[in-house]
Formats: C-alpha cells, structure tokens, sequence
C-alpha cells in the first residue's frame, strides 16, 4: 500500500476490498517476464493492486476470460497489419507501445511506465488502469467504450459518451484536456477518461462533467481527488 499512491488513498473498507481482490489475481494470472524485465514479488503485487482498482466495484467476475501478464522492461515494438480493401495490398508496420490488451488474451505492460506511474500518480496516465479499462471493455465482446454495466442505464452511457467522443474529435489537437489519443477510438477514449479518473479527476469533471458522473458511477470514487498536479502528454 505505501508504494502505491492510488491504493494508499482508499478508505479503509475499499483498501480490505483491494486486498482481497489483488489475491485472487495473483492466484489467477501468470506474470511473464520478458526481453531481460527483472520481475520479482514486489512488482507481481504492485501491478496485482493497480489491475484490480478498476475492477473493485465490478468485483472478482470481470477478471476473467484471460489469464496471462506479459512484462516488457520498456517500450516494445509490435508488428500490425493492414489490409487496404480498395485494392487489396497488405501492408506492414512497426508499432511502438507501452501496454497493450488482448482481447481473450494478455495483458502486455513496460515496466518502466508501471513505474513512471507510481512516481507520478497524478498526471494524468497509468498505463496498467489503460489497459485494464480495455480488459473491462472486451469482457462482452470487441472494445467499443461500453463495458458491461449493471446499475447505469446502458442509452445513457453510450449517448453522453458518444458527444463527448465527437467534441474532442472536433477540437485541435492539443487544445483540450483530454489526450488526443483518444480520438483513435471509442474504446480508447473509454481507456484515456478512465487514467483521467484516476489521476486526475478534477480535470475531467471540468471538461465532461456526464463522463465525470459515469466513471464515477462505474468505478467508484477516485483516489486522485485532492491530489492532483498539472500533467503534461507521456504519449
């Protein structure tokens, strides 16, 4: 708990809750250690602990349909594929990231940007809460930015997200709060708004204060809340 800002500033009752909820991913997933990343137990429960902060008001179910944890010690390249469907020619590219989520598949991490993350816990990023929001998000199907959802109206969810999504495709890059990269998809805005919540939520309830009250609603309250320092783009 002391090493991990986010976890430290849960009340008592939600800091039990992360507890339990960290143990039963330990005993779930298989943490691989990849391309030399040094990974002992400390750093297994420090990304145990930042996975399970989005899952604690889903619970224990929307862990699974996956099992495996990749650690890269930095950046790592992926290879992508594209198919043209006008012409038909099959292009390949390197990509350069710092997680990744499969669906039914991994989660991929640096550990450099775990790290970062602890370090700097409220400037807007977190690299395991990005991609655990994807790993929420695919628990009924592709991510779309519509996780399974219980107590919130689903219309709502998609509608106040939806104009949300479209005022910052609208906006110029670099001009709004949000990171840019979210405009890549609606799975990705859904993955960049839930960072905001966590580390810095009073930014997000300035700017969509609708996506501010359901991320708060899905997640519960945020740490982050008294907290937060101005960030600056890590992407």
């Amino acid at each position: 708990m002391a090493a991990c800002p986010l976890a430290r500033r849960l009340d008592p009752a939600r800091q039990l809750q992360l507890r339990q909820l960290a143990g039963i991913f330990l005993a779930r997933k298989r943490f691989h250690a990849l391309a030399g990343a040094v990974l002992d137990d400390y750093w297994r429960l420090l990304i145990a602990m930042q996975a399970c902060l989005p899952a604690l008001q889903q619970g224990a179910t929307s862990l699974r349909g996956w099992r495996d944890v990749l650690i890269y010690p930095g950046e790592f390249k992926v290879r992508r594929s594209h198919h043209d469907d006008h012409t038909g020619v099959v292009t390949e590219s390197d990509e350069v990231l710092i997680g990744e989520a499969w669906e039914h598949g991994p989660l991929v991490l640096s550990l450099a940007d775990v790290q970062l993350d602890l370090e700097q816990p409220w400037d807007g990023y977190n690299v395991v809460v990005h991609e655990m929001a994807h790993k929420l998000d695919m628990l009924d199907g592709p991510p779309d930015g519509v996780p399974p959802l219980r107590e919130i109206p689903r219309r709502r969810w998609i509608g106040e997200f939806q104009r949300a999504y479209d005022r910052l495709l609208a906006a110029s890059p670099g001009h709004a709060p949000i990171d840019h990269y979210a405009t890549e998809s609606a799975g990705e805005y859904f993955a960049v708004v839930s960072e905001l919540h966590y580390s810095q939520p009073a930014v997000l309830r300035e700017t969509e204060p609708a996506v501010a009250e359901l991320l708060h609603a899905f997640y519960g309250p945020s740490p982050a809340d008294g907290e937060e320092l101005a960030g600056g783009c890590r992407r």
